[in-house]
């Protein structure tokens, strides 16, 4: 688990979205994966992703230029 610069707990995938300064509605725009998700996502539950939705974060991920893959964020 991981604190983002405001104190509040995140997930590996949160981290990586606060670290690299990507909104929330930026990505489920990109991905087409809903916000209240992506949201689910950045909290330190263990909350894992669907394979279709994993699969839309990463490809989103990567076409916006950032080398990442499901084992960075997820044990899917």
């Amino acid at each position: 688990m991981h604190e983002n610069p405001l104190g509040k707990k995140r997930s590996k995938f949160g981290s990586f979205m606060d670290k690299n300064s990507i909104s929330q509605k930026n990505l489920s725009e990109k991905s087409g994966v809903s916000k209240s998700t992506i949201s689910r996502l950045c909290h330190p539950e263990e909350y894992q992703p669907s394979m279709k939705n994993a699969t839309r974060i990463i490809k989103a991920l990567n076409e916006g230029g950032f080398k990442v893959s499901f084992e960075d964020f997820w044990n899917l």
